[in-house]
């Protein structure tokens, strides 16, 4: 009877192991821009670029580059996850409706702007801890831009952990099945994301 037991709790705990093993951000619910409920699951079967964003950053015009890509590919199944958020540098200071008037009217984005949220500590976005286990570390191209890295990680009060979000316009490109393919530091211009984007669209 007790081997019974045994068993049976090793079963249950490796159930829940691969619950934990399988998890994708499309299992999660997030906040809207005006803080309703979103589910994530509405996205299977697109592509999605998810992106930690801040209005007063030296990449925020990477949203020009961000609006190009969803402007050709949107029809064909991908969409933008921009997820504002103010831990770097507090250079996302703005209320919700603040951040999406400034993006619609300087970068003319079409798609929307989730929740100010943050992407490293206690207080983290689920979905970028999903995104930072899967995928911990990021390749920064060219010596000017591993400079500017090294720089950045030096000036991050928040990026404490193997594998944190180091500043703004940390990039991911997932799949249609909820998981992170490809990881792409600050300095990576979105626009040479797109070869990626078309070989999962």
């Amino acid at each position: 009877m007790l081997t019974f037991k045994i068993i049976l709790i090793q079963l249950i705990c490796m159930q829940a192991n691969l619950k934990e093993a399988v998890m994708t951000i499309y299992d999660l619910t997030v906040k809207n821009r005006k803080k309703e409920d979103f589910d994530l699951s509405t996205l299977k079967g697109k592509v999605s670029l998810v992106v930690n964003t801040a209005t007063g950053c030296g990449f925020t015009p990477q949203y020009e580059a961000i609006e190009k890509l969803y402007e050709k590919y949107h029809d064909q199944g991908f969409e933008v996850l921009d997820f504002p958020c103010n831990q770097f540098g507090h250079q996302a200071p703005g209320d919700n409706d603040e951040i999406h008037e400034f993006c619609t009217a300087k970068y003319k984005t079409t798609f929307d702007q989730l929740d100010k949220i943050d992407v490293n500590g206690e207080n983290e976005c689920p979905v970028f801890t999903i995104l930072k286990k899967a995928i911990p570390t990021e390749e920064v191209k060219g010596l000017k831009n591993k400079m500017a890295m090294k720089a950045i990680r030096k000036i991050s009060t928040t990026c404490v952990n193997e594998g944190d979000i180091s500043w703004n316009f940390t990039k991911f490109l997932v799949d249609k099945e909820g998981h992170p393919v490809k990881r792409y530091d600050p300095t990576f211009n979105p626009s040479d994301i797109e070869k990626d984007l078309i070989e999962l669209l």
